[in-house]
């Protein structure tokens, strides 16, 4: 049951501090994943909420529902239309980094037998685009803000690796596997016309402080 992480909660939005190791949907073997709780998301309503976008399963942290058809539609032309402000935290392997910077790298979907499928830096994929900034270092590793102004898949992890060359620490992917992705949605906000923006904020997940890193460094 997800009630108590609850974020933020009106008569058209929801968002959820979604766990890590929680699919978004089910993957192609099956098994647990969030839309086994909408049902328990209704808080009244006779219609369970859905899902307006998606994180990764290992990662955790703020994920918008909408709790109606019309919501829904409006909130995803938000998204498309990029009025949509999202920060995440990231723990990333080495400590070469300094300052902050902007990573312009467009990414496209490559598979292969061996590998199965990741996203690729090449310049004929879509456009992506992430802000970051240096917020710590220590013991190896850094904590680092990432604000994506564009929402593709693996977008933040394949720039982490590629761009930044300091891939997230746990990503099986793009960096090491062992211990968790410390990849986290720390912060969500989306204007609403006539309404009070949708904002929400998720604390830190313990992998976060079992890591060195805790709310002092934010």
């Amino acid at each position: 049951m997800l009630d108590d992480r609850i974020l933020f909660l009106d008569g058209e939005a929801l968002v959820i501090d979604k766990p890590a190791g929680l699919a978004v949907h089910p993957g192609l073997r099956g098994g647990p994943s969030l839309e086994d709780h909408l049902y328990h998301l209704r808080f009244g309503f006779a219609r369970p909420p859905s899902l307006v976008h998606r994180l990764d399963r290992d990662t955790s942290g703020c994920l918008l529902l909408a709790r109606n058809p019309k919501a829904h539609r409006r909130f995803q032309r938000a998204f498309e239309e990029r009025k949509v402000e999202k920060m995440y935290l990231a723990v990333l392997e080495g400590t070469s980094l300094q300052g902050e910077g902007v990573i312009d790298m467009p990414l496209a979907k490559r598979s292969t037998a061996k590998d199965g499928w990741r996203m690729v830096a090449d310049e004929s994929g879509a456009a992506a685009v992430t802000r970051w900034r240096l917020l710590v270092a220590r013991d190896g590793h850094m904590l680092v803000r990432l604000d994506p102004e564009t929402g593709r898949t693996h977008q933040l992890r394949a720039h982490a690796a590629y761009g930044l060359g300091a891939p997230v620490v746990g990503d099986p992917v793009y960096g090491k596997s062992g211990g968790p992705m410390l990849l986290h949605a720390r912060a969500f906000r989306m204007e609403r016309e006539g309404k009070a923006p949708v904002e929400a904020v998720a604390p830190l997940p313990p992998s976060f402080r079992e890591a060195g890193f805790g709310g002092d460094d934010v």
